[in-house]
């Protein structure tokens, strides 16, 4: 696993941490919620690509 992953869940995080604190302070609950909603799919698409290199890699290990 690359450190540059954790460094872009992080500022995925972040990003999304501000938006909501926004969106909530303006009245509009809904919408932080489907922003947060929105980065954690991201992230956990990111993670699953990472995961599948992963099985392919254990794969690839044990083929014979």
């Amino acid at each position: 696993m690359e450190v540059d992953l954790i460094f872009k869940i992080a500022a995925i995080g972040i990003l999304v941490a501000v938006l909501n604190l926004l969106l909530v302070r303006s009245g509009r609950e809904e919408q932080a919620m489907l922003t947060t909603l929105a980065g954690l799919i991201v992230v956990l698409v990111m993670l699953l690509q990472e995961i599948s290199n992963l099985f392919d890699l254990v794969k690839r290990l044990f083929d014979f």
